[in-house]
């Protein structure tokens, strides 16, 4: 073929939008002439980025059109920034994994601090702002009572406070309130009634069981006293709960409930082998008998009671199909 004929290619670049087309053009032309036809359009200052492939193979911009096959189909590939060794593109990988890399959205970080805040001033089932009336678990979770009571009763409470069982695994608890913190809108609105140290995780609590203040721990510190520091009602070291603590005050709090668990069982297996029975030397259970005197009314004659039920008493009396046979005649 000669350089000054006539040479047909067909031309198409996905990347660019380009939609596939057929023209003819001088075999003495090179690819650089090529990109500056008019019959392309292309940005001036994209130029410098493009590049014709064939098969797979990129060409140099000083190609010849005449030294391709007629009819061939040629590439216009936009050429990536980098070299290798730099960390860029080396050219083989494609431009969608070039961009997704670029405009994949990367997780954001959590604030420790507002993660802290979180947990002190909101519920930990519902995630809403602590609001009258607030109890606590065993725990030491701060629960808005309300949607912990329904989720209860609809069996919808998750994995981690399913140790609440009922009303007597959680303690209603009394907040202090800042003063004008509600109308300031400020983010901590609760502080111990004692020392003022806002109650914002910075600072540990306590909650007391009995009377339910939350008293910094602090102010207890201090101001040593085996009753309530607001109201003065006596309270032991196991009527503490220490809110939100660490992981290893939690576990104390944990093995506490756990054990109490185990005494409550105990009883309710002692209860019930009470009522069934007394329990032998043998180990074995004797099965209390029913007696009609146990249960005879204040008036009545207990022998006389007793006589209606044939297990009472057991004598000369001898019983037929239809009735009882009575001692007449005896004196």
């Amino acid at each position: 073929m000669s350089k000054s004929s006539t040479t047909r290619l067909f031309l198409q670049s996905p990347e660019l939008g380009l939609a596939p087309r057929s023209i003819s053009v001088s075999g003495d032309l090179t690819l650089s002439h090529l990109k500056l036809s008019p019959t392309l359009t292309l940005d001036k200052s994209l130029l410098n980025s493009l590049y014709f492939s064939h098969n797979g193979r990129p060409l140099p911009d000083s190609t010849l059109l005449s030294s391709l096959p007629s009819h061939s189909t040629l590439l216009l590939r936009l050429r990536l920034c980098g070299g290798g060794g730099d960390g860029g593109a080396t050219g083989a990988e494609s431009r969608d994994c070039y961009l997704s890399m670029y405009l994949s959205k990367k997780p954001d970080k959590v604030d420790p601090n507002e993660t802290r805040l979180s947990k002190w001033t909101t519920c930990a089932l519902s995630g809403e702002p602590l609001v009258h009336p607030v109890v606590i678990d065993r725990l030491g979770n701060l629960f808005n009572k309300e949607p912990l009571v329904e989720a209860m009763v609809k069996k919808t409470l998750p994995k981690a406070f399913r140790h609440i069982r009922g009303l007597k695994d959680m303690f209603p608890i009394n907040l202090e309130l800042i003063p004008g913190a509600e109308e300031a809108k400020s983010e901590t609105r609760f502080q111990c009634p004692i020392s003022g140290l806002e109650f914002n995780g910075k600072y540990p609590f306590f909650a007391l069981r009995g009377c339910g203040h939350v008293i910094s721990s602090k102010a207890l510190r201090e101001l040593k006293s085996d009753a309530c520091l607001v109201c003065h009602k006596e309270y032991s070291e196991f009527d503490k709960i220490v809110i939100n603590g660490s992981e290893d005050e939690v576990k104390v709090l944990r093995e506490r409930m756990e054990e109490r668990g185990k005494v409550k069982e105990k009883k309710e297996k002692k209860r019930a082998g009470d009522e069934k029975g007394e329990v032998l030397e043998n180990g074995k259970k004797e099965s209390k008998r029913f007696r009609a005197v146990d249960i005879a009314p204040a008036n009545a004659t207990k022998e006389v009671y007793a006589s209606i039920f044939t297990s009472s008493k057991k004598g000369d009396f001898k019983e037929t199909y239809s009735c009882r046979s009575l001692p007449l005649g005896r004196n």
